[in-house]
């Protein structure tokens, strides 16, 4: 068969089979009358037997190899091809992340674009002050993408440049409190932490909507933030996590603080002082509880706090006794003024 037909038969062009000719990977068995090149059946099937190989991403010098050294076992050579297509999906990866994240900057102009890119990568700087700058940079020429600040917020651990991403993410506009609540399905803790600590200075419905779904959240360290940053915007749904919070004594000072502002409202200030009625009343409940319990109750405005210190005050924990008669006389001098 001649070269015309071989390269029809098999997609390879003449000039790439001369190539291959060249290098030694092919040889024409014969030769016709006139000198041709011909290619018998078995030249053909080591046509597609190279051709097979490079669309593994075996180079040509590495197809020789593996066609000419009967010791040149096919397994490192396969691992090592995995490894590189490995580096090379993770590279194109990385690109489209990039692309994308200019993408979603709008950029107007080139000089934008430049921008944009500048700040990206000053945000995957090694050094902590060019990432700090880059975070409080955010938005003053062109914006940077939420994804970027999310992704930044949830692995940084220098406690200056989180907090500059903090007040970026609550900048940034739509869109971060979604990202922020995927990352409090991470398996790390640290990086819940990082998502929900975020997520609480995040303004907006949809933050405090996320904030809500947070206080069912297996995690202690998550529910507890959620709870405070509720509190403090009125939200009735974390009284039963920030009480539980001052049972197990984890801040348990800003829990009681924010079970204050919620008693704002007169009927809330009632469930919120059965609630803290009840759990000193548990018989589980240790004495250091309890007292944190009947210190939550100053807080606690109305009668139903006020009796609750009175039937306290002549407790048999000298402890609380005494914390809640100093109580009452502070509420009373509170209402003699």
């Amino acid at each position: 068969m001649l070269i015309g037909e071989v390269a029809r038969r098999s997609g390879v062009s003449a000039r790439m089979l001369r190539h291959y000719e060249s290098l030694g990977l092919v040889r024409p068995s014969g030769r016709t009358g006139s000198g041709y090149r011909e290619y018998s059946m078995e030249d053909i099937q080591r046509v597609f037997h190279i051709e097979s190989l490079r669309s593994l991403g075996l180079s040509l010098r590495e197809i020789g190899r593996a066609l000419h050294e009967p010791g040149f076992t096919p397994s490192a050579l396969v691992d090592d091809l995995i490894r590189q297509t490995r580096e090379r999906i993770a590279a194109e990866t990385e690109l489209l992340t990039r692309l994308r994240r200019i993408h979603a900057a709008e950029p107007a102009d080139w000089e934008n674009v430049l921008k944009v890119v500048a700040l990206l990568q000053a945000l995957g700087s090694k050094s902590a002050d060019a990432r700090q700058r880059a975070a409080l940079s955010s938005g003053e020429e062109v914006p940077v993408p939420v994804e970027a600040l999310v992704e930044a917020a949830l692995s940084e651990t220098d406690a200056n440049v989180a907090g500059a991403l903090r007040w970026a993410l609550a900048r940034s506009g739509e869109g971060g409190p979604a990202l922020l609540a995927e990352g409090l399905g991470s398996p790390v803790a640290a990086v819940r932490e990082r998502a929900v600590r975020s997520l609480v200075e995040m303004p907006g419905a949809e933050a405090t909507a996320r904030l809500r779904d947070a206080l069912a959240h297996p995690d202690a360290v998550v529910r507890g933030y959620a709870a405070l940053a509720l509190g403090t915007r009125g939200v009735a749904d974390a009284v039963p996590t920030l009480l539980d919070m001052i049972v197990q004594g984890r801040n348990d000072t800003d829990a009681a603080d924010a079970l204050s502002v919620l008693s704002s409202d007169a009927m809330l200030a009632d469930r919120i002082a059965t609630g803290l009625v009840e759990r000193l009343a548990g018989g589980t409940t240790e004495a250091p509880a309890r007292g944190r319990l009947t210190q939550a109750l100053a807080g606690i405005p109305g009668p139903k706090a006020s009796h609750a210190l009175v039937e306290l005050s002549h407790d048999e924990d000298r402890a609380v006794a005494l914390t809640a008669a100093y109580l009452l006389r502070l509420r009373d001098g509170v209402r003699r003024d």
